[in-house]
């Protein structure tokens, strides 16, 4: 069986930086994506608009245009996938890692449709996978989504929005203007400090004027078929209900992680242990790349500010030799 030089789990845009660095270094190298090409960009609403600028986006140093200063979800997808294209990166896709194991220097992978081998790996697998759940009765029926696509599918219905981040609020307002009746709850007693600057004042200026609804340190009790129950502070509130959606955020795969035997060095956030430097884990000739590093702390590792991990992982393996 051909042993390859590295094996990258996850097609994202660090995926496919850790790529094209290994290919500029003439490693033998694959990417393994159980999805399509940049997953987790594709499930975006369909509207989303980044919150960083299009260089920020870029890798290889290779120009991303876009046709405003902060470009969109279809521009996106087009960028990366004339990058792959046009680089003709070694990627399999639909294709799903179901276990990694090490013997002496050697990593035995096996996936939905294959077995390989290769003396390095690199998880880039992102967090979009895994929402957070509620944890709450009626949260399994088909009118709860944890992941929120086209406000045309919310026409005319009366929607909750659970969460005030910058996924909850685009939903809001964009189901509000498709003609949905939308209520968010809340937990906290405002919208989010974190939401796009252009956009908070829009939301908070729907909330003040009763477009739209909200309920601010509240939550789902139950979510039943006509109707959600909610707790606020001082009472019990039973809304009429179509659909739910839970935009609660989302989490790593740790149990894909801990899986291989990579150590979690913060319990409490659930940081896997890595060196800074290398990207290496406990395990030698094991990495991580991009957001998957930060535990429960998905906001500290974006496209911007882990792209030099692609230069740091693969310095590292062609350093070691």
């Amino acid at each position: 069986m051909k042993k390859y030089d590295v094996i990258i789990i996850g097609a994202g845009p660090i995926g496919l930086a850790c790529g094209l660095e290994a290919k500029s270094k003439g490693l033998d190298y694959l990417i393994i994506e159980k999805g399509c090409l940049v997953n987790s960009i594709y499930n975006y609403p369909v509207n989303m608009q980044f919150f960083s600028s299009s260089e920020r986006l870029e890798l290889d140093n290779i120009p991303f245009i876009s046709t405003e200063k902060k470009p969109r979800r279809n521009e996106a997808l087009e960028y990366y996938r004339r990058i792959a294209f046009h680089a003709e990166l070694n990627i399999r896709l639909f294709e799903t890692v179901m276990d990694v194991q090490k013997e002496s220097n050697t990593f035995n992978i096996q996936t939905s449709k294959n077995s390989y081998t290769a003396q390095n790996v690199v998880i880039a697998t992102g967090f979009y996978d895994l929402p957070n759940l509620m944890h709450i009765p009626g949260e399994s029926l088909p009118k709860v989504s944890h992941y929120y696509n086209d406000p045309h599918y919310y026409a005319g219905m009366k929607v909750v929005v659970v969460g005030a981040s910058n996924s909850s609020v685009d939903a809001a307002l964009e189901c509000y203007r498709k003609g949905a009746d939308v209520t968010m709850v809340v937990r906290n007693d405002s919208i989010g400090e974190t939401v796009k600057y252009w956009v908070k004042p829009d939301i908070e200026n729907r909330i003040a004027e009763g477009s739209i609804a909200v309920f601010f340190n509240s939550c789902l009790s139950d979510i039943k078929e006509d109707c959600v129950i909610i707790e606020t502070e001082t009472e019990t509130v039973t809304l009429e209900n179509d659909f739910v959606l839970a935009l609660t955020g989302y989490r790593p795969n740790f149990g894909f992680l801990k899986q291989l035997g990579i150590e979690i060095a913060d319990e409490e956030t659930q940081t896997p242990t890595y060196n800074k430097d290398t990207m290496e884990t406990n395990i030698p000739n094991l990495y991580l790349a991009g957001v998957v590093c930060g535990g429960l702390n998905t906001h500290l590792w974006f496209i911007e500010n882990s792209r030099v991990h692609a230069k740091q992982i693969i310095g590292h393996i062609t350093t070691k030799g």
